[in-house]
């Protein structure tokens, strides 16, 4: 019997240290060090988080990659699969808040290219109110299109490798989001 127990303890022990091996804390939320991607095993490339005003915390984003990387150019005009995954930090992220900063993004974009059917069609896919928790994917499909979820549901997608490159230069670009964050999510 203490033999069983030692034995139950210890497989235990070592799920518990496994599965945390499997995730990383940025911030406070854990991200999964590696995720399928078009059947592709993306990893962690980093993350961080985005503030507004040094004091309020809106979201924790994370760039997923097949090879890590520190080049920004080289993620956003590459071709290959990758994601984007923000975990909203804050209730006082909204739906319209969250349009909002991407029509901004966009408009800063320095690569690619979007339009605004664009912004309307995440307009229509994100209608549903924003909560604390909340996951949004931004997985990208090599050749294909960028595929939107909300809580690992899909939304929908966009077609093309240019839509590609101005929604990641939204966070990576010449001028991104944040500049700490840019810096967390290319691992600097």
């Amino acid at each position: 019997m203490k033999t069983l127990k030692t034995l139950l303890l210890t497989s235990a022990f070592i799920f518990s240290f496994s599965s945390e091996a499997q995730t990383k804390n940025i911030e406070g939320i854990d991200f999964p060090e590696t995720i399928s991607i078009n059947g592709q095993e993306t990893v962690l490339n980093g993350g961080g988080l985005r503030t507004k005003l040094i004091f309020l915390d809106l979201y924790v984003g994370a760039l997923y990659l097949q090879t890590k990387t520190s080049d920004a150019q080289n993620v956003i005009m590459s071709d290959e699969e990758m994601g984007i995954r923000i975990e909203i930090a804050s209730k006082l992220v909204t739906q319209e808040r969250f349009i909002e900063a991407l029509e901004e993004g966009f408009a800063n974009a320095s690569a690619g290219k979007s339009n605004s059917n664009d912004v309307q069609k995440f307009k229509n896919f994100l209608k549903d109110e924003f909560e604390k928790g909340d996951v949004i994917s931004l997985n990208y499909h090599s050749g294909d299109a960028v595929y939107l979820s909300k809580n690992d549901k899909q939304l929908g997608n966009f077609q093309g490798l240019a839509f590609k490159q101005a929604l990641f230069s939204i966070w990576l670009g010449d001028v991104p989001a944040q500049e700490s964050l840019k810096d967390d999510m290319l691992g600097k």
